[in-house]
């Protein structure tokens, strides 16, 4: 049996690494793309053109373009409410998300209200995050004080005990 030198395990090890990269960039995350013709263009932007994704009753999404015209938009021959606080921009592209049930558009402000008032709401809990950290940083310092105390207590018996018992 004939052993493999250094230089060729290595090439080994190297085609085996290259071989494994290679198959993670194939399963790279696709990125979200809009709709062809769905895109609002920057000269549709000043001409308050919208990205309307409609949400059907059967949880089924509709993508249009809509152009506001006096802070409303024409949908199925209804006008519906799009002022400023209805609508999302996503990379810089003005959306909005319509029920189809209802007049009005969701609202990113009325959403928060409501997650606050069910308690649901995030935000709180970031405060108290920082401030269980915070605690368990003190603990942490308050424990090794501690146990430089008891370490130096039982050092200083020893030296003490070294002492009456005449060892040095």
């Amino acid at each position: 049996m004939s052993e493999k030198n250094l230089k060729e395990r290595i090439e080994e090890i190297e085609s085996i690494f290259s071989s494994m990269n290679a198959e993670e960039k194939k399963k790279k995350e696709k990125k979200f793309k809009l709709p062809f013709g769905k895109k609002v263009s920057t000269g549709q932007k000043k001409k308050n053109f919208v990205t309307v994704v409609k949400i059907n009753e059967n949880s089924h999404l509709d993508i249009k373009k809509i152009q506001i015209d006096d802070q409303t938009i024409l949908e199925d021959g209804i006008p519906r409410l799009a002022t400023a606080q209805y609508v999302f921009y996503f990379k810089k592209n003005p959306w909005i998300f319509l029920p189809s049930w209802s007049v009005e558009p969701l609202s990113a402000k009325t959403m928060f209200e409501k997650s606050q008032e069910d308690g649901s709401n995030t935000k709180g809990y970031k405060i108290l995050m920082d401030k269980m950290q915070k605690e368990q940083l003190k603990n942490k310092k308050q424990m090794s004080g501690m146990i430089k105390w008891i370490a130096g207590l039982i050092i200083l018996g020893i030296i003490g005990y070294a002492f009456i018992s005449g060892g040095v």
